[in-house]
């Protein structure tokens, strides 16, 4: 019998993925637990669709990242920061910090999670980080720290 898995299944395949299992495991185990329904003209017909939509959504997605990468590339992000003179700062500035800072002057809102920065920023001057935009996008940003 021909099913279409609604979850993923161990051992089995993936959400969405139509398969020929045996009768009788299709029927005693994956129809009455919702793990799949059976490939009929009509199920093959919306699996198709939603493959189709997710296509697109996920071209969509990918076209935004690339053009958030070209707007960060070009950008320098100024953040300002309590200092103690001499160019040092109390503490350290945070990838929380960078995002709201990004978020209030570009209107880009990442996550602080997808803000990379190497080694703690402990002073004034201009650091690189790193912004993992999705879909193996990785694009530099550069901070320039002043002192408040």
């Amino acid at each position: 019998m021909k099913v279409i898995l609604l979850q993923d299944v161990k051992g089995k395949g993936k959400k969405g993925q139509m398969l020929e299992v045996s009768d009788g495991y299709a029927r005693n185990f994956m129809l009455p637990r919702k793990l799949a329904v059976e490939a009929t003209a009509d199920a093959i017909n919306t699996m198709k669709m939603n493959d189709k939509a997710t296509q697109e959504r996920i071209a969509k997605e990918k076209a935004e990242a690339l053009a958030i990468s070209h707007k960060l590339r070009e950008m320098t992000l100024v953040v300002t920061a309590k200092g103690g003179g001499a160019g040092r700062l109390f503490g350290s500035v945070t990838n929380q910090e960078i995002a709201d800072a990004l978020k209030a002057k570009s209107g880009i809102a990442l996550d602080k999670r997808k803000i990379v920065i190497a080694e703690p920023i402990k002073a004034v001057g201009t650091y690189t980080v790193q912004c993992k935009l999705g879909y193996e996008i990785n694009t530099p940003l550069t901070v320039k720290i002043e002192e408040a």
